[in-house]
Formats: C-alpha cells, structure tokens, sequence
C-alpha cells in the first residue's frame, strides 16, 4: 500500500500547486482591473520612504494617483509576487520590497528607478498626458 500513498501525496502536491496556479492567475486578474481602472496606480507599502517619495513627486505634479497599499490588503503578498514577476525580479520578498511599481495609461513603468528616470529624462509628463492623468 506504500505505492498508493506515493501516489496520493503526489496528486496532493499537484493540487496544490495547482490551486497556487489558480490564486496567482485570480490575483494577476484583480492586479489588471486595479490597473486599467485608472489612469496612474501605485503599488506602494504605507512605511516605506521610497513609495512616499514617488507619491509626493506624482501629487507635485497635479496628478492624483490611485493607491495601492499593499500592507493594508489581506492580499497584498500575492500581490507583491505577481509585481515581481511583471518586473522580471529574481528577488524573493523576504529579500525585499519591490515597491513602489506604478503604472500609466494600464502599462507599467516600473519601480521607482524607471519612474525617476522618465522624470529626469522628460518622457514621464507625455506619459501622463496621454493617459490623461495630467492636462497642461
């Protein structure tokens, strides 16, 4: 009987890898809704100073952008996770935050690195523009 009990704790890791594949898959949905749902989304974490910085930068500049805190949401890890893999991150989260990463006009700019750079580099304002967070 030893080789049905294999088999079942095979099938049992399978399920549940499975039933990951299918809480990833519910939450990549819930992550794209959030995203298309509004011009300019933070994924931000409440104590962090570089996700303050970010939202001060983008309310400096008139726009007033959705945000996602995710230390304050029962699901904010499995949100997390799906933000590194949309960022090509090898890090694990217990390594670090990946946060802030925004996103424009439902596309992702990225973490605070690419937003800082479009800033300095003058691409951010027509990215606002054309996803009409910002009108001058």
């Amino acid at each position: 009987m030893q080789y049905q009990y294999v088999a079942t704790e095979a099938w049992r890791a399978y399920m549940d890898r499975a039933g990951r594949g299918m809480l990833m898959m519910d939450t990549m949905e819930r992550v794209e809704k959030m995203v298309r749902a509004n011009a300019v989304v933070i994924f931000s974490v409440s104590s962090c100073c570089m996700c303050h910085a970010v939202k001060r930068l983008f309310c400096g500049m008139g726009v007033n952008p959705t945000v996602y805190e995710l230390d304050e949401d029962p699901r904010g890890k499995e949100i997390e996770r799906i933000l590194i893999r949309l960022l090509g991150c090898c890090c694990d989260i217990a390594e670090g935050s990946v946060v802030p990463v925004v996103f424009i006009g439902g596309k992702l700019v990225g973490a605070m690195d690419r937003v800082m750079a479009s800033h300095i580099n003058g691409t951010l304002v027509p990215l606002l523009k054309e996803a009409g967070a910002l009108w001058l």
